[in-house]
């Protein structure tokens, strides 16, 4: 009788938090309380502000990733602040607003982590996947998945900024531009309009490609020089006549526009592709080695480079354009993402 009045009194103390749940593959996000988790030694638990909806949750929605198990709470674009930290760490601290993005962790141990390319490690965590994310009033993280968030940054804004603002802005980065280069960006969605303003805020002479002339204002808005519509003109020919591009950032994940714009490389062009899509992309070997065109991917990056994306964007006054949603309204807020309808990031704020 002693253990079972223990016990009870045990759940009397239990903290609850509200989370939004995936409870099965194919399944809608189910609002549910579960306990507030706590840090292990080497994490922090977060109480989130903020969480981007990003087209990588439906890996988790549609269960399509890899080794995901259920029920699991999504969520890989995360900003709050640190509720208490684990007996191992010692570089954050309790109130420190900080965020969480696609890499969640990784297993220092592996060759890629000895090398120091964590981004690849043979291990890696992936934030709402391997373990619960941000859709959520609370979530623990690992404490080398963690960065620091700039306080001219409000937390809505900066939640993006860790997967779509760390994609683009560390593609175009380590890319090898210089000022002056031509640079155009292939879809001005959810990426490419951050794309957009960080190639400008870098010193480039940035080229919006679309299917649409209903992107044509916001692209001259977000520092264009110039707007090619594919459905209306050529985009090789048109990047031809501007001098052909030192780079083509593609980030909209499809396909065939990707391989419209090939031939619109100039001499040492590189066409470098963030856009996940699995479909493939046509190119011959000829289109290639003359002027010694080249195709590659990037992956998003660290927790450092996340907070080197957060800096820049600080310094350069680049945000996201957002939609906020409450957490009760997730599987609202899903929809306008996924079926594109939203302009342009979603975010869930608990």
């Amino acid at each position: 009788m002693a253990l079972i009045i223990n016990n009870f009194n045990n759940l009397n103390h239990l903290e609850i938090m509200k989370a939004a749940q995936v409870q099965e593959k194919g399944g809608d996000f189910k609002i549910v309380e579960l306990e507030k988790p706590t840090p292990k030694a080497k994490e922090v638990l977060i109480k989130v502000e903020a969480c981007g909806i990003c087209h990588s949750d439906a890996f988790v929605k549609d269960g399509t990733f890899p080794g995901i198990e259920y029920p699991r709470v999504p969520g890989h674009e995360v900003v709050g602040t640190i509720e208490e930290v684990g007996k191992e760490v010692k570089m954050w601290k309790k109130g420190q607003r900080i965020g969480v993005g696609w890499h969640g962790g990784h297993c220092f141990e592996c060759d890629p982590c000895r090398r120091g390319d964590f981004i690849n490690c043979q291990n890696a965590k992936v934030s709402g996947i391997s373990y619960d994310g941000g859709y959520a009033e609370y979530m623990t993280a690992p404490q080398e998945a963690v960065a620091s968030v700039p306080e001219e940054l409000s937390s809505a804004e900066a939640a993006p900024l860790l997967c779509a603002g760390i994609t683009v802005y560390n593609a175009l980065r380590n890319s090898g531009i210089k000022p002056g280069d031509l640079v155009a960006v292939q879809g001005i969605g959810g990426l490419g309009h951050l794309a957009v303003q960080y190639a400008v805020k870098m010193g480039m002479r940035t080229v919006a490609v679309s299917h649409s002339d209903s992107k044509k204002e916001l692209a001259k808005e977000l520092g264009a020089q110039h707007f090619i519509n594919t459905d209306k003109e050529d985009p090789a020919k048109a990047l031809q006549n501007l001098g052909g591009a030192r780079l083509i950032l593609a980030t909209a994940p499809v396909s065939k526009a990707i391989t419209s714009v090939v031939d619109g490389l100039g001499i040492d062009g590189k066409l470098l592709m963030v856009a996940a899509t699995g479909e493939p992309v046509e190119v011959s070997p000829m289109q290639l080695l003359m002027g010694r065109k080249s195709l590659s991917g990037w992956p998003s990056g660290t927790a450092k480079d996340s907070e080197d994306t957060l800096n820049f964007s600080a310094l350069t006054q680049t945000v996201p354009k957002i939609e906020e949603y409450p957490l009760e309204k997730v599987n609202e807020a899903y929809e306008r993402m996924i079926s594109n309808k939203a302009r342009f990031r979603v975010v869930l704020k608990p």
